[in-house]
């Protein structure tokens, strides 16, 4: 990906970690934005089945990116959009495809009720990041990776570029999606799409920065087009604006699960979506490559009916 702009956000106050563990680690990073073309045209859609479409000019800037550890109890999902909770799961490696889905599926179905009060959780994908045997080469091995996610295989190392999975237009599209069925009375209540980021292995090299959902207004987010063979989708890259207020977790371990939540049909001024991005932490660019997986998930209130039947479907 190219960077056509680079730019220095207003710098803040860095604290380096010495010996104490709980000391937070702020630290200085750049964050690849969206950079509107200059004859002022709309962004050109994504082919999920065409790579060379993902690699567009990037506004490049350097942030502060706040370590919230000590403080996590501060962030939740529904006041700034994301929250790290406490969870041993029985995997530990994640090498094998079909205990992932019979036993870390139903862990994490089994966390977000507990986290959340959902009713029902529908799991539509995974990716799992990992260093190949090319040496220095990321690879993830994904449920539905050129389907479903944002960047296609062959750029799917840890994705550096700000974005969030879903548009407001496209989530509704992929309960009818995956869940045809019962879409029609699981869209008159209340539903969020939420991801489910766990490392591996204690991570340094790449970690995850997710922004306050408050300091990120909805006129940054720019809808890009996502093609599929059969049907389209929609993400969002975002645009920099200084309020930007990013944070994560230095050194987050497997049993550190960050949840993501990437959209909320509640519009009663809860947070509804977070930009996230993977970022280089210049402290530990010689680390080994990271290793997580990240489960992507249809969350669903069903006796919360508010909103009435408004997805038109």
């Amino acid at each position: 990906m190219s960077t056509t702009i680079t730019e220095q956000a207003p710098v803040e106050h860095i604290t380096k970690l010495k010996t104490n563990p709980n000391t937070p680690h702020d630290i200085q990073a750049v964050l690849n934005y969206y950079l509107d073309p200059e004859d002022g045209s709309p962004p050109e859609p994504n082919y999920a089945n065409k790579p060379s479409t993902y690699d567009r000019p990037v506004h490049s800037v350097n942030v502060t990116v706040h370590d919230i550890r000590g403080s996590e109890d501060q962030y939740t999902l529904d006041t700034t959009g994301f929250q790290v909770v406490n969870h041993v799961s029985q995997e530990k490696d994640f090498l094998d495809e079909e205990r992932i889905k019979s036993i870390y599926y139903k862990e994490t179905e089994e966390l977000l009720k507990r986290e959340t009060g959902a009713s029902k959780i529908f799991i539509f994908d995974h990716t799992i990041r990992r260093e190949s045997t090319d040496k220095g080469r990321t690879v993830p091995t994904s449920t539905d990776a050129l389907n479903n996610n944002p960047a296609p295989i062959a750029q799917r190392g840890p994705v550096q570029r700000v974005h969030i999975d879903q548009s407001y237009g496209a989530s509704p599209r992929r309960v009818t999606h995956h869940l045809p069925d019962e879409a029609e009375r699981l869209l008159k209540g209340r539903f969020q799409i939420i991801n489910v980021w766990r490392p591996i292995k204690t991570i340094l090299r790449d970690p995850l920065g997710v922004a306050d959902a408050n300091s990120v207004e909805d006129k940054d987010l720019v809808p890009i087009k996502l093609i599929y063979p059969d049907r389209e989708g929609e993400t969002y890259s975002v645009r920099y604006a200084p309020g930007h207020k990013w944070n994560y977790l230095y050194k987050q371990t497997p049993e550190e699960v960050l949840l993501i939540k990437c959209f909320d049909s509640k519009t009663d001024g809860r947070a509804r979506r977070v930009p996230h991005s993977a970022f280089v932490n210049p402290e530990h660019e010689g680390e080994k490559a990271r290793e997580s997986i990240e489960v992507r998930t249809l969350v669903f209130y069903e006796d919360d009916t508010e909103l009435g039947d408004s997805w038109g479907i």
